[in-house]
């Protein structure tokens, strides 16, 4: 059923926007863009921008997937659990190829939109959309290369180094909803060669390669890579994001005008952090365990439906949403859990449905969002056709 989650004041945002994007990457500036620029000049010119861009995140998907068919637990590649069949070799060349063309679509699209002229609002809203959601399945796949075994993380650390990804991403559009210009953080590309080269290794060398121990730090290979992740948010994105936002306050060119207004998009954000942690700490049945994937999916949907209604008001310069309408659900779930006695499989089953109902959820606001934005633009979203007057 269709429904307009735009409001009229948001329409007008859109119509005024500008793209203003600043990428200080080296790794970006002197190997990737060079290569997208010679790569984009092979997509025919009347395709149109959206299908690479759509097309990049079902290859994530695709990947993810194919993932939870080999290793839904997260064990196949630990030795700690004989009974768990290892992934097929052909699954990790599988992943390679389709994480190399994800991630090259995603570096063209905006190229391939700029050379057919048809940039948009549009094209920025389902790039980064779809971002926000691919969020959650590349660490999941990253998870599988290593499992749960001794050399890598607990479900429970694993929970909090997905959070660690969800907050980069957010840091970056949070710092745009205040300054107006998005600086992309400088690991993405860096994370997604990480894991590129990962999925290469374990083809090559089978997922056995991983198991060892660094000897200075005297930590597994895969608690190496939490060490990163972490590194790469809260010492190098939120602090580059807190140096730019004051930046712009000391040159008077915030968008917001109080503490509250600018701190606003992180609320939502806080809520599901403390909701579902609590969740996931205090569980009865120890979810996190017992159906990791379940939650990590159900939390990273749930975070991708936030962070798009922040990009909706941050290109619009509209005041963003402090609240998530599925927090009810969630939050009713959490509570009837925590009161009642439960079977052990009650607690998956919660969570399940409330996966899929986030999952529809989500899908209904971004077809609903697309399909608003294309009637008043007159345009196609996978075409390059203009709409009759």
């Amino acid at each position: 059923m269709y429904y307009q989650y735009l409001s009229p004041e948001r329409i007008k945002g859109f119509e005024n926007y500008k793209y203003s994007a600043i990428d200080t990457s080296p790794l970006s500036n002197y190997v990737m863009h060079p290569f997208w620029n010679l790569v984009v000049k092979l997509v025919p010119t009347w395709l149109a921008p959206n299908v690479l861009t759509f097309t990049g995140f079902l290859l994530t998907l695709s990947n993810a997937i194919l993932l939870s068919v080999y290793d839904y637990n997260f064990c196949a590649s630990s030795d700690l659990h004989p009974a768990s069949l290892p992934i097929p070799k052909w699954v990790w060349i599988v992943c390679a190829i389709n994480h190399f063309l994800a991630h090259t679509l995603d570096g063209i699209d905006g190229k391939h939109a700029r050379r057919t002229k048809s940039s948009g609002p549009l094209g920025e809203l389902m790039d980064h959309g779809l971002d926000s959601w691919a969020a959650l399945f590349m660490p999941t796949c990253m998870y599988s290369v290593f499992g749960c075994g001794e050399y890598s993380c607990s479900p429970l650390r694993v929970f909090f180094i997905l959070w660690s990804v969800h907050l980069c991403f957010i840091f970056s559009h949070w710092e745009k909803y205040n300054t107006g210009v998005l600086y992309l953080p400088w690991g993405y590309d860096i994370s997604q060669m990480v894991l590129l080269a990962a999925f290469l290794v374990t083809y090559f060398n089978s997922y056995q390669y991983w198991k060892f121990t660094v000897p200075i730090l005297n930590i597994g290979s895969g608690q190496v890579i939490e060490l990163l992740i972490y590194g790469g948010t809260f010492a190098m994105s939120l602090p580059v994001s807190l140096y730019n936002i004051h930046c712009a306050h000391i040159k008077g060119e915030l968008k917001q005008s109080t503490l509250w207004e600018a701190m606003r998009p992180l609320v939502p954000i806080l809520v599901l952090f403390v909701s579902t942690t609590a969740w996931a700490v205090y569980s009865p049945t120890n979810i996190l365990y017992s159906d990791p994937r379940v939650f990590y999916w159900l939390v990273g949907t749930v975070f991708s439906n936030i962070a798009c209604r922040l990009i909706v008001s941050q290109m619009s310069l509209t005041r963003c949403e402090a609240f998530n309408w599925l927090f009810y659900p969630i939050g009713f779930s959490v509570i009837y859990i925590f009161s009642f006695p439960l079977k052990s499989n009650t607690e998956v089953q919660i969570a399940w449905a409330l996966l899929i109902l986030s999952i529809l959820a989500h899908i209904h606001y971004g077809v609903c969002v697309v399909q608003q934005m294309c009637r008043h633009f007159k345009i196609h979203c996978f075409s390059l056709k203009k709409k009759n007057e």
